[in-house]
């Protein structure tokens, strides 16, 4: 999706997409001699304070990333566990997302996902399809490559059937196959837990993104933590190949 990019090394510039890998949540709790899962639940509470905040601060669109094609090979146990508390959120919180304005989303390979959550997801989509205030992507059971792939088995289709000629596959052609087809990419990512890496995360689409690290574990994510990742987004020059003006 293309979409006119904001005015950067302006403390008032407030991104337009915001993208958050929320990691430390097992680690949090193993800090504090709990099991994971107690991670996992302090988590969801940060993720309201994200939302929360994004809304407050003008962002018009929040991607997650939730769960990753990677996480199906943890313990069983704690993968169930998982899948347990979106269950809980998607029949808990969607109401509340709603009267707020929220739209959510899914993107991801849902095959993997059982039948009654892939339900429950549908469901939540379809309740929220016409709220503006915020687009809220939750990325489950996603991952940046079998995106991509995914978006190049479409495009090979469409060649094999003689629909499309391979001369006229393009960036902008691209980008319409993949997931976040009607989604601006992200302007800033923010990862917690002080990991340094995107672990696989739209991958195509922070091509140009700012990142920020935040040295602390997801489930103590803050209001003021956001706030300052969108400080230290406001204080770069972003160049995109070119010079400062």
């Amino acid at each position: 999706m293309t979409v006119a990019r904001v005015k950067y090394g302006d403390e008032t510039a407030t991104p337009l997409h915001v993208a958050i890998i929320m990691d430390g949540n097992g680690r949090w709790a193993m800090a504090r001699n709990l099991p994971r899962t107690a991670g996992h639940q302090r988590g969801a509470n940060s993720v309201k304070t994200a939302i929360k905040s994004a809304v407050e601060m003008g962002v018009s669109y929040l991607t997650l990333y939730g769960f990753s094609q990677e996480n199906w090979n943890r313990p069983e146990a704690e993968v169930n566990d998982l899948m347990g508390l979106l269950r809980f959120h998607l029949r808990g919180e969607i109401k509340d997302l709603s009267e707020k304005g929220v739209r959510f989303r899914v993107i991801g390979d849902r095959e993997r996902l059982a039948p009654d959550i892939v339900s429950l997801i549908k469901d939540a989509e379809k309740r929220t399809v016409s709220n503006t205030k915020l687009n809220l992507t939750v990325a489950l059971s996603y991952g940046g490559r079998s995106e991509i792939s995914h978006a190049s088995r479409q495009l090979a289709q469409q060649v094999k059937d003689g629909t499309l000629e391979p001369e006229d596959i393009s960036e902008e052609l691209f980008e319409k196959n993949l997931y976040t087809s009607d989604i601006p990419d992200p302007d800033l990512l923010i990862r917690t837990s002080g990991e340094q890496r995107i672990s696989n995360f739209l991958l195509w689409q922070l091509a140009y993104a700012e990142f920020v690290f935040i040295d602390k574990h997801w489930p103590d994510f803050s209001k003021e933590d956001f706030e300052n990742a969108i400080r230290e987004f406001q204080s770069r020059d972003r160049r995109y190949g070119t010079t400062s003006s």
